[in-house]
C-alpha cells in the first residue's frame, strides 16, 4: 500500500475549485497522468455515481473505475476506485476556505494486487512517481483555477 498527500493554496474560492475540479469532463485540463475518460455522468456529481477511466504510468495505460463514496460541496470528495488485477485505490480532496482563497488538499492510497510481492513491485516500479505526479497535477488545476478568475 502506498499513500500520498500534497495541497496547494488557489486563489479562487471552495466553490470555482470545486467546479472544475469535480467535473469529469475537465479531468483532462489538470490531470497530469489523465490519458482517457470512458463514461462519466454528464451533470453534476452524486453520492454513487461512477467514474470510468484510463490512467497512464510510466508509459502504460490502465482502466480505473471510480466510485464517489462521499460528497460534500464544495468541501470534500471521497472516491473508490478499482483497478487492473483487483488493486483498488481511494482518493480524497478536501478544499477548505484559506484567506483569498482555497487550501485543496489531495490524498491517494493505492492498494495492489498480491499482497507484499504485489506491493514490492509496485514501489519497484512507480517509486515517488505518484507524488510528483500529484504535485504537478496541483499545479496545472492551481493556475486552471487561478486563469479562471
Amino acid at each position: 500500500m502506498s499513500r500520498v498527500e500534497v495541497s496547494i493554496h488557489i486563489s479562487a474560492p471552495p466553490e470555482a475549485v470545486w467546479d472544475i475540479a469535480l467535473d469529469p469532463s475537465r479531468l483532462k485540463d489538470w490531470v497530469t497522468i489523465h490519458s482517457q475518460l470512458h463514461e462519466a455522468p454528464k451533470r453534476a456529481l452524486r453520492k454513487g455515481d461512477e467514474i470510468d477511466q484510463t490512467l497512464t504510468l510510466r508509459g502504460l495505460p490502465f482502466r480505473v473505475c471510480w466510485k464517489v463514496a462521499a460528497l460534500d460541496r464544495p468541501n470534500s470528495a471521497l472516491w473508490e476506485g478499482s483497478g487492473p488485477a483487483g488493486s483498488k485505490a481511494t482518493t480524497e480532496y478536501r478544499l477548505e476556505a484559506d484567506g483569498d482563497g482555497t487550501l485543496f488538499s489531495y490524498a491517494n492510497e493505492f492498494k495492489p494486487p498480491a499482497g507484499l510481492i504485489g506491493r514490492m513491485a509496485a514501489g519497484a516500479l512507480v517509486g515517488d512517481l505518484p507524488e510528483r505526479e500529484a504535485r504537478e497535477s496541483l499545479k496545472t488545476l492551481q493556475a486552471l483555477c487561478e486563469a479562471d478568475r
